[in-house]
């Protein structure tokens, strides 16, 4: 959420970077007519509530004097003034709703380096590590391999839940859940982020602090009892400081979770329908770091390397790019994706997404921090990213790791979790 002061002080700053995103229009002019009405509201409650005051004070000088006429007079202002002030501040409640509501429904505004542009073709690249394999053979997608097909099953699925979800068997259900513990423990060990478990079910109030309501209530699922499966665990972990006012010291704050998460997928009908890409349910290791506001950007970098050193360490080519204003999500300043090659496809193809928010999200949370010694306490900074999408690392593991034979060679690091498992052989053993 944006600072109404910040609107009132700088509008035409103000609607120059947002209208940075495409088909975002000005909007400053509707935000402060709305804030003047509300402020118009309140301050004609206390006007009329001094009023009261007033004449309720003279009521009892008036009975003193025997005034019936001027009693009976001040009598009827108190009460005439009580419904005003009641009426005024119905009003002036009406105008803030209506203006939050306002606020909460813009994106945050993209920092002044972040490239212009309409969708993902305008996405600028910064970074590119390790080079695509040279097969002999045409590669398969990863639904196609033979040691993959015995282990991987849309058809059960369907069966159980419907389009867009998996069993995983055997193998490739190890080697799914050994990626999620390589990547915990690295993020952990090597990385100093803070393991976390959370549950998977929130409250409304944590999807409107992380940016997921309320404008994009139908990508997510919401249970009868009015819980909400998180869409990923962003939502459970930046809402850690929810209504909090930590100390300064114990910035930053870095936290890490596997967790299961859940998408409708509602804006994505018709898209990357084959195999395991985009699931209703898929898992994956989340980052979100809570910061002091003078080191946000740094920790932006911080958690990209974070992201990148999990492909490296599995020998995964990608490439970085920053996402320019048309691509980049609603609460994000600065995005930076990571896509991983992908053979199969001959592409590269989303695995993470990092985000610094700066006090976008903080503002709709009321996370504060206490400055050092004293002051006034202020608005925490947020950042959040992948490290990494579970199952589309699996995808790449295969699809990089294929032979000739329909056989997948794994990466060294995997091996201490696989018991010194080494492949996974054409017929789905794990040998």
């Amino acid at each position: 959420m944006h600072d109404i002061r910040q609107i009132r002080e700088t509008p035409d700053a103000f609607d120059a970077a947002l209208t940075r995103r495409p088909g975002v229009a000005a909007v400053s002019a509707d935000i402060l007519a709305v804030d003047a009405a509300r402020r118009a509201k309140i301050l004609a409650a206390e006007t009329a509530q001094a009023e009261q005051n007033k004449a309720s004070k003279e009521v009892g000088a008036a009975k003193g004097r025997g005034d019936e006429a001027e009693f009976e007079r001040l009598r009827a202002l108190v009460a005439e003034k009580k419904a005003e002030i009641a009426r005024l501040k119905d009003e002036a409640q009406a105008e803030d709703v209506r203006l939050t509501d306002m606020l909460m429904g813009l994106p945050n505004l993209p920092y002044e380096d972040t490239p212009e542009g309409t969708d993902e073709e305008d996405n600028v690249e910064i970074k590119r590590w390790g080079s695509p394999r040279s097969f002999d053979f045409a590669p398969k997608e990863h639904y196609e391999l033979p040691s993959v097909l015995p282990g991987m099953d849309f058809e059960v699925a369907a069966k159980l839940s419907g389009a867009r979800f998996v069993v995983l068997h055997g193998a490739v259900a190890r080697v799914h859940r050994a990626l999620a513990q390589f990547m915990i423990d690295t993020h952990v060990e090597e990385n100093g982020l803070t393991e976390t478990w959370t549950p998977v079910l929130v409250r409304d109030e944590m999807m409107y602090g992380t940016g997921q309501l309320p404008k994009f209530g139908e990508d997510s699922y919401r249970t009868e009892d009015g819980w909400w499966l998180v869409p990923t665990a962003e939502v459970s972990l930046t809402n850690l400081v929810n209504g909090e006012v930590v100390d300064a010291a114990t910035l930053p704050r870095r936290y890490v979770a596997h967790t299961q998460c859940f998408r409708s997928e509602a804006g994505s009908a018709g898209r990357d329908t084959a195999g395991m890409l985009r699931q209703h349910q898929f898992e994956k290791v989340e980052m979100v770091s809570i910061t002091h506001p003078d080191e946000s950007r740094a920790e932006l970098d911080r958690m990209t390397g974070c992201a990148e050193g999990i492909l490296e360490a599995l020998g995964l080519p990608y490439r970085t790019v920053v996402l320019c204003t048309g691509d980049m999500g609603f609460g994000a300043r600065r995005t930076h994706d990571i896509e991983v090659w992908l053979p199969g496809q001959d592409t590269y193809r989303e695995i993470s997404s990092v985000s610094v928010c700066g006090d976008f999200q903080a503002r709709r949370m009321n996370a504060r921090f206490k400055p050092e010694g004293s002051g006034k306490p202020e608005f925490v900074h947020t950042l959040n990213g992948s490290g990494l999408a579970v199952g589309r690392c699996l995808i790449a593991v295969l699809e990089n790791g294929q032979e000739a034979d329909g056989s997948v060679t794994l990466p060294d690091v995997l091996h201490p979790y696989l018991r010194g498992k080494t492949r996974i052989a054409a017929d789905g053993a794990l040998v």
